[in-house]
C-alpha cells in the first residue's frame, strides 16, 4: 500500500508539474497614494480656494488584478486578465458606474503567426497608443489624457484585434455597446465604437497613429458621433527620451455644439545612471470654436528605491483664457457646477507620494 501511495503521489506531481509548466496565473497590483495642493479649486467662494488632500493614484492608478494564460500548443494559448481600480485613500472600489473590474477583464487567444483576439471591457486603441506617446506615461497627475479623457477610454462589450509584422503592428477595435448603454435591436450604431491603429517600432524610433469613431448613447443620439485621430512619435537617445504628439477632433456627442480642436503636446523623460528620472511636457489645445486655447506644463521628478517601490514629486500648471476650463485632473463637465476648476481661472497644483508595485 505504501508503494502504491508513493507511487501514486509521485504521479500527482508529475502532473501537476506539467499543469504548472503549460498554465499560470498572476497576481498583480500597485498602491499609489500621496498628498496633493492646489489652486482654485472649486469652492463657496467665487474665485475658488487653495485645497490639500490625500491622493490615491498619481503617477500610476492604484489598481490590483489577475491575469494567466494557458499553453495550447502549436504556437496557441488561452489568456485572461481582470483588473479592479482602488482608493487608497478611502480603502473603496475606483470602479465606473460600480463595476467590480473596471479596467480589464477579457478572454482571448494568442497565436504567434495570426496575431491575439480579446474580448469583454478593455482599453482602446487611443489608448493603447496613446500611453507610448505621452512624456507623463499617462500619470493621473498630470499627464496627457487630462487635457481629453477619451484618450484613456475604456469599453465593454469591445473586440480587439492586434498582429504584428516585424517592426509593424496593426491592431482592430469594435464595441457593440462602449457604456453599456447599446445592443439594441435593430440600431447598431447606438453606443457603438470603432477604430484601427497602425504602430512602428525599430527600437529607438517608435511610431504611432490611430482613428476612433463613437456614437451617441441613445436611439435619439446615435447619428452623433466624435470622430478622432491620435498620431506621434519618440524617439529614445539613451538617457534622453523625446516625445511628440497630436490629436485632432471633431465631434457632438454629449454636446450641444460640435467640438472641434486640436491638442498638441511634446515633451522628454531623463533617466541617467542612477535611481532619478526626471520628466517634463507641455500640452496646448487649439480650440476652433473660440479663443478659449488652455495650456498644461508638467513636471515630475521619480526616484526609485528598488525596482517595485519608489517616491515621486510632480507639479502642474494650466493656463487658462477667455473662459477656458481646464483643470490639472480635466475639463470642468460640461453641464452643471464646475468640479476641476473656477473657469477662466489658471491653477498650480503639487502632488508627492509613494508607489509600490506588486
Amino acid at each position: 500500500m505504501r508503494k502504491v501511495a508513493v507511487s501514486a503521489g509521485v504521479a500527482l506531481a508529475s502532473f501537476a508539474s506539467v499543469a504548472s509548466a503549460q498554465s499560470n496565473v498572476t497576481l498583480y497590483g500597485v498602491a499609489d497614494v500621496g498628498v496633493e495642493f492646489a489652486t482654485h479649486v472649486p469652492s463657496a467662494s467665487s474665485s475658488g480656494s487653495n485645497a490639500v488632500r490625500v491622493s490615491s493614484g498619481n503617477m500610476s492608478t492604484s489598481r490590483w488584478g489577475m491575469r494567466g494564460a494557458e499553453d495550447l500548443g502549436a504556437g496557441l494559448k488561452a489568456l485572461f486578465e481582470l483588473e479592479s481600480g482602488i482608493s487608497l485613500d478611502t480603502g473603496n472600489q475606483n470602479g465606473a458606474n460600480g463595476k467590480l473590474f473596471d479596467r480589464v477583464a477579457l478572454v482571448g487567444l494568442a497565436s504567434k503567426d495570426l496575431g491575439t483576439v480579446t474580448l469583454g471591457r478593455q482599453a482602446t486603441l487611443v489608448y493603447d497608443v496613446g500611453l507610448q506617446l505621452d512624456p507623463m506615461a499617462f500619470a493621473p497627475r498630470y499627464s496627457l489624457y487630462r487635457n481629453d479623457d477619451a484618450i484613456a477610454g475604456r469599453a465593454d462589450n469591445a473586440i480587439k484585434y492586434r498582429v504584428k509584422f516585424g517592426g509593424v503592428t496593426a491592431s482592430a477595435f469594435y464595441s457593440f455597446a462602449r457604456t453599456g448603454a447599446g445592443e439594441i435591436p435593430g440600431n447598431p450604431k447606438v453606443d457603438r465604437e470603432m477604430s484601427g491603429a497602425l504602430t512602428y517600432d525599430t527600437g529607438n524610433l517608435s511610431v504611432g497613429v490611430v482613428y476612433d469613431q463613437s456614437q451617441g448613447t441613445t436611439v435619439g443620439t446615435a447619428d452623433q458621433t466624435d470622430r478622432r485621430v491620435l498620431t506621434g512619435a519618440t524617439y529614445d537617445f539613451g538617457s534622453i527620451k523625446a516625445f511628440a504628439g497630436y490629436r485632432w477632433l471633431n465631434g457632438n456627442v454629449s454636446s450641444t455644439a460640435p467640438a472641434r480642436s486640436n491638442l498638441y503636446w511634446a515633451g522628454v523623460r531623463y533617466s541617467p545612471t542612477g535611481p532619478v528620472t526626471l520628466s517634463g511636457a507641455v500640452y496646448y489645445t487649439d480650440d476652433r470654436h473660440s479663443g478659449a486655447d488652455p495650456v498644461m506644463f508638467v513636471a515630475s521628478a521619480d526616484y526609485a528605491f528598488s525596482k517595485r517601490t519608489d517616491a515621486y514629486l510632480n507639479m502642474g500648471f494650466t493656463r487658462n483664457k477667455n473662459g477656458s476650463q481646464l483643470g490639472l485632473v480635466g475639463y470642468n463637465s460640461r453641464s452643471g457646477a464646475p468640479t476641476s476648476v473656477v473657469p477662466g481661472k489658471n491653477q498650480f497644483g503639487a502632488v508627492m507620494g509613494l508607489r509600490h508595485k506588486f
